[in-house]
């Protein structure tokens, strides 16, 4: 007779944001196991955080400069590279995404875009004002991802 009360996890598709920190690699490797245990595929993703230029008059627009195409191309370099030695070489398909925007937002978007059913995402474990203006994207994917998100603390050897 089955449970109602009983939830199925069947995470296939796995995003995991990183900003290339010794904290944020440490939630590859739980990621990595999720995949592998559900056949599943990890998403690395990294938003370029493009500056908010606030404007005097709401409504008018804000020229921003357009990105480097160097500087996509070697972001997306080095996602491939993380990609290759800590998935694929595995045996764990993977994908890499470079974003720009928010971090905040965009996580959230990629997730939604991407029809993600797990984020793991790393903590870098920073306390009070370094957790307010540094360790709160964390916390904003928590609230919005449109999935479950699994935090994974940073441990101290990892910069945290």
């Amino acid at each position: 007779m089955a449970r109602k009360d009983v939830v199925m996890l069947d995470f296939k598709k796995i995003l995991v944001p990183t900003d290339f920190s010794a904290a944020s690699r440490q939630a590859i490797p739980y990621a990595r196991e999720f995949a592998r245990l559900h056949g599943g595929e990890v998403v690395l993703v990294h938003v370029i955080e493009v500056p908010h230029y606030p404007t005097l008059f709401e409504g008018t627009a804000m020229v921003v400069p357009p990105l480097d195409e160097s500087l996509r191309a070697e972001l997306n370099r080095q996602l491939e590279d993380i990609a290759r030695t800590e998935l694929r070489e595995r045996g764990v398909r993977a994908r890499v995404v470079v974003r720009d925007g928010s971090p905040r937002h965009e996580l959230c978007a990629c997730a939604r875009d991407e029809g993600v059913d797990l984020v793991v995402i790393a903590t870098h474990g920073y306390t009070g004002l370094r957790h307010v203006f540094l360790g709160s994207t964390t916390e904003q994917v928590v609230r919005e991802a449109p999935c479950p998100v699994l935090t994974v603390r940073a441990r101290a050897e990892a910069g945290a």
